[in-house]
């Protein structure tokens, strides 16, 4: 996806992927990494990449954790900050913005261009709505950079949906089961926590024809 797509989504506010509430599935699967058994909360460096606006992150802030998340839209990180009355400040560096509040650290910009030495303390990871973000032409660079990213040993929660992809143009783009071991197996540890038929609960891919629509929670370890 070209950046345009997404700077157009948010300047239309067509906001489909943006959910007014912290997901469930967080909730539920957080505790599960154990994250706990290896640091404290303070000490767990937590990186969320696409992360829009999401209220995820306010979550893993109240978890003790901190917070460095990546965004290209200047107007959805503004939003966050607005919409969840934090104070900030802003730094330039080169072409990323660095937004930064107590426990949560944005940097506004192209993924692509982050440096791994800004991700040397992080130790967690949440993908809620970025590896779906990619068309599958796209999604392995995505992998890829977040493997460079990201030290060994990092810990993190991927959520994914799948479905007969012809039936419904993306994003979200789906990501079967087979896609997710075939390519992210050599770089990360992986672990299915959960799969559910979400269809009844996405009245988009109901309205459209879309016969089966399943919602997928893997626990990642960075290899290395």
């Amino acid at each position: 996806m070209e950046p345009s797509f997404w700077h157009d989504k948010w300047d239309a506010k067509h906001l489909g992927f943006h959910l007014g509430e912290i997901n469930a599935l967080l909730i539920k699967y957080w505790p599960e990494l154990a994250l706990g058994s290896n640091y404290s909360g303070s000490d767990i460096n937590v990186f969320v990449p696409l992360c829009g606006k999401s209220l995820d992150m306010c979550y893993l802030a109240e978890q003790g954790h901190n917070v460095l998340a990546c965004e290209l839209s200047q107007k959805a990180v503004e939003q966050f900050f607005t919409e969840n009355n934090l104070p900030h400040q802003i730094e330039q560096l080169d072409t990323i913005n660095k937004f930064t509040t107590e426990q949560v650290t944005i940097l506004q910009g192209d993924l692509f261009t982050l440096d791994p030495e800004s991700f040397t303390e992080i130790n967690a990871f949440y993908d809620r709505a970025a590896l779906i973000a990619w068309p599958e032409s796209m999604r392995l660079a995505y992998v890829e950079k977040i493997a460079a990213l990201i030290p060994p040993k990092s810990i993190g929660l991927l959520i994914t949906l799948d479905y007969p992809q012809e039936t419904l143009k993306g994003p979200p783009f789906a990501v079967s089961d087979d896609w997710v071991m075939s390519n992210m197996s050599d770089t990360f540890e992986i672990e299915k926590l959960s799969c559910d038929d979400v269809l009844m609960d996405n009245q988009r891919f109901v309205n459209k024809g879309v016969p089966w629509l399943s919602e997928s929670v893997y626990k990642l370890v960075r290899k290395g």
